[in-house]
């Protein structure tokens, strides 16, 4: 099972995949397409939500997809396309909606949404990843060309089964693996990420949530997605808000920070603090060594995130830094959306 190193920003709306990517060759020999693909999407694409993000703290705008679980406005998507945002609004069938996050898995990068207000929304049907085969012709819905657009309607073939690629987070430094990915031939690209890959009966059968931006795509690019079998049992748990060790319900807390890991020893490095955050209020300033969180010992940036993603607005956490002076310092930190 190949592993592809990738960058991801902190509002970024497609995972970024190695340029060899491209080169990756089908397992089995790509059969003949039955019927027409582009039929097939149009089952699902009423069901197709653009999703529109705003980051006030990077004077940062975004874009993406997801579609609806549930006709009063559940909606499925990735998770690293609303991350971060501190405005999400959402559209189906030409109207605007609010949406809030209900939750989500930071580790399989699913995350469901309320459309504030929807009722009477189409549904999309659901199908069977289990069912698919290397070479069977699929499209990957997206919002690559914005609100105002026509949706995107990339067509390609299935390659690949259980691929892993690695995430990268730029602004706070956290890596995450995605495991058992489908991998197929198709050219998506950023605003993709989120959308319904479908199969040749008009189901959803994956999550589009990475491909390589390191290079312009032509025909034979290639895409990663979240087999929907793995996807639907995170997605109801969240929408049951039932929230476990990898399952946060809820927006996530905010500590205020970026982080690298520490060059040497224990801790992650502060790069940058959110004035007025909670990091800030606690006495943490760019050059200190945050080490310990909540009694958990940091060793790299996706510790603390994952540390994070345990508690909930208002929860009080101990600190313990490392400051610029070489001096051991500690305080307590409480936690805001």
């Amino acid at each position: 099972m190949g592993k592809f190193p990738v960058r991801r920003p902190f509002a970024a709306l497609l995972i970024a995949l190695a340029t060899a990517l491209a080169l990756v060759t089908p397992v089995f020999p790509a059969m003949a397409a039955p019927g027409d693909p582009i039929a097939a999407a149009a089952q699902v694409e009423p069901a197709v939500v653009r999703i529109n993000t705003e980051i006030d703290y990077q004077g940062a705008y975004g874009n993406g997809a997801g579609f609806v679980l549930d006709p009063n406005g559940q909606v499925l998507t990735n998770f690293h396309v609303v991350s971060g945002a501190d405005r999400i609004t959402a559209s189906v069938g030409g109207r605007s909606y609010p949406a809030e996050l209900v939750g989500y898995n930071r580790r399989r990068d699913i995350a469901v949404l309320q459309l504030i207000g929807a009722y009477g929304l189409p549904v999309a049907p659901i199908g069977n990843s289990a069912q698919l085969t290397a070479g069977e012709p699929v499209v990957a819905l997206g919002n690559a060309n914005g609100t105002n657009g026509p949706l995107t309607r990339e067509i390609g073939t299935i390659t690949a089964f259980g691929r892993t690629v690695n995430a990268e987070d730029s602004l706070t430094g956290s890596k995450d693996q995605l495991e058992g990915l489908l991998e197929f031939a198709a050219p998506v690209v950023a605003g993709d990420s989120g959308g319904p890959l479908v199969n040749g009966a008009g189901q959803v059968v994956g999550i589009t949530t990475a491909a390589s931006v390191n290079f312009r795509f032509g025909p034979g690019g290639e895409g990663f997605a979240i087999p929907i079998d793995d996807a639907m049992p995170i997605a109801n748990q969240i929408r049951a808000r039932t929230p476990s060790a990898e399952v946060h319900v809820g927006p996530p807390v905010l500590l205020g920070v970026g982080v690298r890991s520490a060059q040497r020893g224990p801790g992650v490095q502060i790069a940058d603090v959110l004035r007025g955050g909670p990091a800030d209020r606690a006495g943490l300033s760019p050059g200190d060594v945050l080490t310990v969180l909540d009694g958990t010992p940091l060793d790299t940036a996706t510790t603390l995130t994952y540390v994070l993603d345990r508690h909930y607005p208002g929860d009080v956490i101990d600190l313990t830094w490392i400051d610029r002076g070489g001096l051991e310092r500690t305080g307590k930190a409480t936690l805001t959306p």
